[in-house]
């Protein structure tokens, strides 16, 4: 499989590529300031001892303390956790919020584990880089497989650890533990925002036929906005497969019908499809929203969407981009299309900071201001440049990263 870390450096050389910047600056990117690894030892269920591989990288915080999820996969390790931390640098920078880049992880499948074991674990996580994070000096957030449960059992330890009350250690809380009005759907709905300030910059039609690989929180919460605004979701998936009907899905019925059985397949009124026929589908906007390394080398030319809307991080690779772009097809990038969970996280911290709680329709429309102003700006800086939206965001990102630096 393509390594995530070597292709986010691909994609660093090809922003390059189009507007220089000094080599000490590129080299200076192209590593992180601090990669710990921990083993932290979960005693089981069973009163057997089991030990599991942890990481965290912080890759830069010029623009403020580091910022970036903790995810918990069986397929974690720390090349992606690299590659997930430079891309929350510039996904920060991109919307401007005050915070650098960092990423967590466990190699673990957490689906075989107890909620006693996996409560052990994220304590135990907490234990191992309690040292190294911090309000002001590194503040993560849930991402793959981890959630607002398991956020607060990591907030709580480390408040018993170090006596910190205020929570801003960890963003993604429980709303009764200082998490933030609208942060679960706020991927979603940031990327909304991008798409609908985009779509006629795009050619797209009003009504758009989308695509959605990836039924998690971002998938489904994108596939209700987006259903919600006309669009026709013809198609969605998850590590199963999918199902697909060329008028539209019903996207209420659909997350019902997944809540009760686990999985999307087998929703009446649709086809069944793969995950690999998804990609290839004919439709205006295809959602990548699970893992990295989707799109490729092998897979692109089947693609026939108009648009690629990023919702994971590095679904496509630079073989990929290269091959869309001369085929011109727009990939709206992950730095970009889902910037907005960082964003409301942001969001989050400054609350806990100054012991404020917004509303709902206050993060939303600071959110909708956000993204619609940074989403112009890359789609300008594109045309200026005379390339890709991604290189656009890079660009910009890095302008932003530099200008911290010489400060």
């Amino acid at each position: 499989m393509s390594n995530p870390f070597l292709n986010a450096m691909r994609q660093l050389v090809r922003a390059n590529d189009v507007r220089k910047f000094s080599d000490e600056f590129i080299l200076l990117m192209m590593q992180p300031q601090r990669e710990i690894r921990a083993a932290i030892p979960v005693k089981m269920d069973n009163g057997a001892t089991k030990v599991f591989e942890s990481y965290r990288v912080q890759y830069n915080n010029f623009r403020g303390p580091y910022k970036g999820g903790i995810r918990y996969h069986e397929d974690t390790n720390i090349g992606e956790v690299k590659a997930l931390a430079f891309w929350m640098a510039l996904k920060c920078a991109v919307v401007d919020v005050p915070m650098g880049g960092g990423k967590g992880g466990v190699t673990v499948d957490p689906k075989t584990l107890s909620k006693a074991e996996l409560e052990k674990l994220s304590r135990g996580w907490i234990r191992a880089f309690s040292d190294v994070i911090g309000p002001n000096k590194d503040v993560p957030a849930p991402d793959v497989n981890t959630n607002s449960e398991i956020i607060d059992w990591m907030v709580d330890e480390y408040s018993m650890i170090t006596g910190d009350k205020s929570g801003a250690v960890i963003t993604g809380k429980s709303l009764n533990k200082g998490g933030s009005e609208g942060r679960v759907q706020a991927t979603g709905l940031g990327g909304f925002y991008v798409f609908d300030v985009l779509r006629e910059r795009l050619n797209l039609p009003k009504v758009c036929a989308v695509a959605i690989q990836g039924f998690g929180n971002v998938g489904s919460f994108s596939a209700g906005l987006w259903a919600k605004a006309g669009h026709r979701i013809i198609a969605v998936s998850d590590h199963k497969g999918g199902v697909f009907n060329k008028n539209g899905l019903d996207i209420e019925k659909l997350i019902k019908h997944r809540d009760a059985t686990g999985y999307v397949f087998g929703f009446e009124g649709a086809d069944g499809v793969t995950n690999k026929e998804l990609l290839a589908l004919d439709c205006d906007v295809l959602m990548p929203a699970a893992l990295e390394n989707q799109i490729t080398e092998e897979n692109v030319a089947d693609v026939k969407a108009k648009v690629v809307f990023e919702m994971a991080n590095g679904p496509t690779t630079p073989e990929a981009d290269e091959a869309l772009y001369v085929r011109g097809v727009s990939v709206v990038p992950d730095i970009l299309a889902n910037a907005g969970g960082v964003t409301v996280s942001t969001f989050e911290w400054e609350q806990n900071l100054k012991r404020e709680h917004w509303s709902e329709k206050e993060v939303a429309e600071r959110l909708k201001a956000i993204m619609r102003r940074e989403a112009l700006n890359v789609f300008n800086k594109s045309n200026e440049l005379k390339t890709d939206l991604r290189r656009a965001a890079f660009v910009i990102a890095l302008e932003r990263i530099q200008a911290e630096i010489k400060n």
